[in-house]
């Protein structure tokens, strides 16, 4: 009987352990070599926890417009965040414990400690009870994923300046706090922490928050943030921050000061790809650090692959488990190429983000560099909760639908909505684009009524302005 092939895999993020478990699935002898927790940054220090946080602001929100809508609740709404944070942890470590059953379950070998690359087959593992392992495999999956930055103007103590890991674990509720950077981290922290009554500010040197996402849908959050008593500066950056007894002081680009109880650093990740003997090997690397892979997840060096976010791709938990599928299966002599086509992806402020494809501008940008019109060549349907009779009944009226597509074959190149439920329901668009599906046909299949889901129908239908609950629309 053939021996089995070894695969050896640095990291057990979302992209390690997904690897591992596929790679189990498909007959190979599996070792895992992680440093900190199974499950990496997404289940431990990101997307769980925050999630586990939000749901109970979220929660918080219904009750105070529970009054309003018959129910009966004495007192008013407060949080203990102390509470709160418990029970994340509690979340967190039975997520975390899934994991290592799915492992055992699988005779997945996990290694506790840091792995180094000696050569193309041989891993170096300094153990966390000082002893060191050498680890022969006939293949390495590199997914070390990435790292909260040091940037100097920002030194991170972990008490008045903070990044998100010490968001997610702070057990009195601040006063105030400085959010630098309003991407999707410092939107979704600026929801979390406004909703529990701190004071919030956020600064962002782009013109407008969430500068990647479509324009619409980011002015439609920029409005929902400040409703929610968010401070928002765009278009300037911090030049000094100053620490004081029990506030930091940020004095901006034009000289303006924003005082806080603390700050919090929300500028981007740093990769994970020194350290690990990249050099040794010859495993090349872009300008920005990130391992270099083509569409099978191979790097230069035959043998070893990287997945996740360091290979700098799309940095989303779920890119990265796909990643280690696509490289297991390329490892265990299964060709297959990974498309970075169809891609949701959902942003956990307060209205959720769900969004798939390109932007209105990158549509229209896009048909310019073709030579076509991108003001006719590019058609948007839209449609608001509140025209939908399932977001009236439950009291979730704010939030948008839109469908961006080409004009020509009525192809859909690109969902956002924002609302209740939106990181759900974008994914009945992301399976339409995966399809090749035209916007004619999610307009044609019936939806069942009433739901949510009828407005992805309605902002179909609006493509062609035949959305049957919208006002009929002026011509002259």
């Amino acid at each position: 009987m053939a021996e089995k092939k070894h695969i050896a895999i640095v990291g057990a993020g979302s992209g390690g352990y997904v690897a591992a478990i596929r790679a189990a699935q498909l007959g190979a002898r599996v070792t895992v070599v992680e440093n900190q927790a199974l499950g990496g940054v997404c289940l431990n220090w990101g997307c769980i926890p925050s999630k586990a946080l939000l749901a109970v602001v979220e929660l918080g929100d219904k009750a105070k417009k529970a009054g309003e809508m018959g129910l009966q609740l004495g007192g008013s709404v407060g949080y203990d965040l102390a509470r709160m944070v418990a029970r994340k942890n509690k979340v967190v470590e039975g997520l975390v414990k899934g994991i290592a059953a799915l492992l055992k379950t699988w005779q997945v070998e996990h290694v506790e400690g840091t792995g180094e690359l000696l050569d193309e087959r041989t891993l170096r593992v300094a153990k966390r009870d000082g002893t060191e392992v050498r680890i022969q495999a006939d293949a390495v999956i590199l997914a070390t994923g990435s790292s909260w930055p040091n940037l100097p103007l920002f030194p991170i103590d972990g008490t008045q300046i903070i990044t998100s890991k010490e968001a997610l674990d702070q057990t009195a509720i601040p006063a105030s706090l400085l959010i630098i950077g309003a991407g999707v981290e410092g939107c979704e922290f600026a929801s979390l922490y406004s909703g529990l009554g701190t004071q919030v500010t956020m600064v962002e040197l782009m013109p407008r928050i969430l500068p990647l996402e479509d324009e619409e849908i980011a002015a439609f959050m920029d409005r929902e943030l400040k409703k929610r008593g968010v401070t928002v500066l765009t278009g300037t950056t911090v030049a000094q921050v100053e620490r004081g007894e029990g506030t930091v002081k940020a004095v901006l680009k034009d000289g303006a000061t924003v005082v806080a109880e603390k700050l919090l650093v929300s500028v981007g990740r740093g990769f994970n790809s020194k350290g690990i003997g990249l050099e040794k090997v010859g495993v090349q690397v872009g300008q920005r650090g990130e391992i270099l892979v083509n569409d099978r997840l191979e790097t230069n060096v035959p043998g070893i692959y990287a997945i996740g976010d360091v290979v700098g791709k799309a940095m989303l938990a779920h890119v990265a488990s796909a990643q280690g599928k696509v490289a297991v299966e390329n490892i265990m002599g299964r060709p297959r190429e990974i498309s970075y086509h169809v891609i949701p992806a959902g942003i956990f402020t307060l209205p959720e983000i769900g969004r798939v494809g390109l932007t209105e501008q990158q549509a229209r940008e896009r048909h310019a560099k073709l030579g076509g019109k991108p003001e006719t060549d590019v058609k948007v349907g839209r449609f608001r909760y509140a025209g939908l009779g399932k977001a009236q009944g439950a009291g979730e009226t704010s939030g948008l639908f839109k469908i961006i597509t080409d004009a020509g074959t009525g192809t859909i190149l690109g969902v956002h909505i924002v609302g209740a439920h939106a990181a759900d329901l974008v994914h009945e668009a992301a399976l339409a684009m995966q399809l090749g599906a035209t916007a004619s046909s999610i307009a044609e299949m019936i939806h069942a009524h009433p739901t949510l889901s009828e407005g992805l129908m309605e902002a179909a239908e609006d493509v062609e302005g035949m959305a049957i609950h919208l006002a009929r629309k002026r011509t002259s």
